[in-house]
């Protein structure tokens, strides 16, 4: 009987959203990292099903540049220049956003440092640079964002890691071990906040055409060999990944707490057939006789 009552709710609840299937619109969405490529698609994205977007990054420039492209919003975007590094920062966006819409219903960190070096190498101060953007910044915002949301009796948090969090990815200083840190931080979070109605997951994108990675995909020989070791054979963008957000964002994914989503065209699955095994490759399958 309850199970019924509460499919009843859900099925209620989305008869009330009428065409706004994800149940989104007038929703107080907090983006960090707005000014990078994925920032700005979910910002489009959020916007696009009625969502009131907060939009925060340290470069207030580029902030103003990702608004002024999002068309006629309305006055449901606000930028706010942050540093998610600086606890007084974030406070001090937690406090504009509330005082502008009210609490945060969805928090979505995103922002994102990244170098190249080899942890034999690597100076410190460039270790707890990483480290204080990539995990540090996700704690202080969960905090902030999270406070409101336990005060006003849920909320969603989606985290963005990647897929080194779980696969190392050599030569890039701190990167791999503070996306495995994000992964438990949200896990954590889904445990701790999970009585108080807000939730808590990760997206972890593949490979992904971002002004961040751009550079890589201007050399047509790497772009052919990365596209041809995904089962899906493209590269993605932050498209896909802002699809995977919203929904996660949603009630629709209101029984999902503490996961991680992949985001990578199957990429994660792929590795056994990229090892060399005479007589079990593509070729050597096709040439079977049929039964």
């Amino acid at each position: 009987m309850q199970i019924m009552k509460d499919d009843m709710h859900m099925a209620k609840a989305a008869q009330a959203a009428g065409g706004d299937w994800l149940g989104l619109a007038d929703r107080v969405c907090v983006v960090t990292g707005a000014g990078g490529g994925i920032g700005a698609e979910l910002a489009l994205q959020l916007l696009a099903v009625g969502a009131r977007v907060a939009l925060l990054d340290r470069d207030a420039p580029r902030l103003a540049e990702i608004a002024a492209g999002l068309g006629d919003h309305a006055g449901r975007v606000l930028t706010i220049a942050c540093d998610v590094t600086e606890a007084r920062s974030v406070e001090a966006a937690a406090a504009q956003v509330a005082q502008a819409w009210g609490p945060a219903a969805l928090l979505v960190n995103n922002a994102a440092a990244l170098y190249a070096g080899a942890l034999m190498d690597i100076a410190i101060d460039k270790w707890n640079q990483l480290l204080a953007v990539n995990l540090t910044g996700y704690l202080l915002c969960a905090q902030a964002f999270g406070r409101q949301m336990t005060a006003n009796g849920g909320g969603a948090m989606v985290h963005i890691a990647s897929i080194s969090a779980t696969i190392p990815q050599p030569y890039s200083g701190a990167y791999s071990v503070s996306k495995a840190g994000v992964k438990m931080l949200s896990q954590l979070l889904a445990v701790e906040l999970g009585e108080h109605g807000v939730r808590s997951n990760v997206v972890s994108p593949a490979m992904i055409r971002t002004p961040m990675s751009e550079g890589i995909y201007q050399d047509a020989a790497v772009r052919l060999r990365r596209e041809q070791i995904v089962p899906a054979g493209r590269i993605s963008t932050p498209s896909d990944i802002a699809g995977a957000v919203l929904f996660l964002a949603s009630d629709r994914a209101s029984y999902i707490s503490g996961q991680e989503f992949l985001v990578d065209g199957g990429l994660t699955q792929a590795w056994l057939g990229l090892i060399p095994r005479p007589g079990f490759e593509k070729d050597d399958a096709a040439a079977e006789p049929a039964a």
